[in-house]
């Protein structure tokens, strides 16, 4: 009979593991800093795979993946996010618009 207690364990430590290996600053880099005023955001995507199985021995494994996909361009009160593929997508072109929309909205009410 599969002990399933067993495999609770293994499951229990392979997310432990994955606990110890990631925390916000894995999604959103620390900030970088230059002369001119300019702050830099590394984002990033992060990608867990997990699995686990076994008969009367349980076993399981896990797998992460970090690939970097923005940067946050903060200068000046502004915000831009500059995607790192050719083409801006569709949560990039989201948030420039919402900064558009905020700075232009703000512009009116300090009139």
């Amino acid at each position: 009979m599969k002990d399933t207690n067993s495999a609770a364990n293994t499951l229990a430590a392979t997310f432990e593991k994955i606990k110890d290996n990631i925390d916000v600053s894995t999604v959103i880099g620390d900030p970088v800093y230059t002369e001119s005023g300019l702050t830099i955001l590394p984002i990033s995507k992060v990608t867990y795979g997990l699995t686990t199985g076994g008969s009367e021995d349980s076993s399981g494994g896990a797998g992460m993946t970090i690939t970097p996909v923005a940067f946050l361009l903060i200068k000046d009160g502004q915000v831009t996010v500059k995607h790192i593929t050719n083409s801006e997508n569709k949560a990039e072109k989201m948030v420039n618009l919402g900064t558009d929309v905020f700075d232009k909205m703000s512009g009116l009410l300090n009139k």
